[in-house]
């Protein structure tokens, strides 16, 4: 149970935040909180598949893109004209259609974004399968090559495309609703409730990655990052893991894009972009290979820093400096494990000497 500590204290911190933001009246803030948090799902999960499956990958907004696009473009086509057929019908007893007047007096007929969340998962697990397969076979700046190809695909396909908005996007994407009463949406009175839907599922996320971190996979992942080749001498289906792992960090990321786009009430190209992939890569570097913690703390900070508006025009420019200069200069990452393991080694030795002190300094008993 010790390896959920961090988890209960990061959700403290959460609870914390919220309480300061509110006491100091800066609760817009948390609309940046919350935004960032939908950041730190990609990062996290990109964490996993540099840290621990070894594989550089440059396409993590394109699956980001996937989820946000394909519930923005299912929740916001019309079907009324396939309202006769079995399996519309089947979906509105089931209660996953969305019926609604528009301005001009017209009822439209959306899917709800239930359905919108599994196609998204869905297309991104079988996009990340089939490119895993070949790509994941390349190594070093090939598979980044590779990883940064497909982001420029995704990017250019949803720029060029009438049916995603092209250049405007897709906008007025209705509120997701949980269940009754707790909805995602922009509304600015539901800021409290958005921000904890936001961190709660990167807490779920993170207790999914730290149980996989200690399960037999997560001891083939770290043999993986070892050393691939001695992983296949003692018999490791290294191809197996690696394409496991990308799967994962793309559901993850395509899972943020549609959280995030029903959110935002919209997506647009820019969030396909290879910039946005170099920023998750950047923040992965700094917060340290295989260090989900880092990654998540660096995360929050450089995504709200820069969504407030920190580094103004040189927002693309920051987070490229930022990653060449890890590359450069710490390779292993700010935050290393190696360090915080060195720093709870000192706390340790240091209250060890303090209790022995105490322990020879108390007289003897009567």
């Amino acid at each position: 149970m010790k390896r959920f500590y961090p988890v209960y204290i990061l959700f403290i911190t959460i609870v914390l935040i919220q309480v300061l933001t509110l006491i100091t009246g800066k609760g817009y803030m948390l609309t940046q909180l919350t935004m960032s948090a939908y950041y730190v799902l990609v990062a996290v999960g990109l964490c996993m598949v540099m840290g621990y499956a070894g594989q550089i990958s440059l396409g993590q907004a394109g699956f980001f893109a996937i989820g946000g696009y394909t519930t923005a473009f299912l929740t916001t086509i019309d079907f009324t004209e396939k309202a006769g057929t079995g399996l519309f019908k089947l979906l509105d007893s089931m209660g996953l259609l969305i019926t609604k007047d528009t301005l001009y007096g017209d009822t439209v007929i959306h899917l709800s974004p239930w359905i919108s969340l599994i196609a998204a998962v869905l297309i991104a697990g079988i996009t990340a399968y089939a490119l895993g397969i070949p790509v994941l076979k390349l190594k070093g700046h090939y598979l980044a090559m590779a990883t940064m190809g497909f982001g420029i695909i995704i990017y250019r396909i949803v720029l060029g495309s009438a049916i995603f908005g092209q250049a405007d996007g897709i906008f007025n994407v209705p509120a997701f609703t949980i269940f009754p009463g707790l909805e995602l949406s922009g509304d600015f009175t539901s800021r409290i409730s958005n921000y904890y839907i936001a961190w709660i599922l990167v807490i779920i996320a993170i207790l999914l990655m730290v149980n996989l971190i200690n399960s037999r996979v997560g001891r083939a992942l770290r043999s993986l990052h070892g050393g691939e080749d001695a992983s296949d001498a003692m018999g490791v289906d290294t191809t197996r893991y690696k394409v496991i792992i990308f799967v994962i960090g793309a559901i993850m990321a395509a899972v943020a894009g549609f959280f995030l786009t029903h959110y935002n009430g919209g997506i647009g190209p820019s969030e396909a972009g290879v910039g946005k992939s170099v920023r998750y890569l950047a923040i992965v570097a700094v917060g340290g290979m295989a260090n989900i913690w880092g990654s998540l703390v660096m995360g929050l900070v450089l995504n709200f820093l820069s969504l407030r508006g920190v580094f103004g025009h040189f927002d693309d420019a920051v987070f490229g400096i930022i990653l060449v200069m890890m590359m450069m200069f710490m390779p292993e990452g700010f935050i290393r494990i190696s360090v915080l393991r060195d720093i709870r080694s000192l706390f340790i030795k240091l209250f060890s000497r303090k209790k022995m002190k105490e322990t020879i300094q108390e007289p003897p008993h009567e």
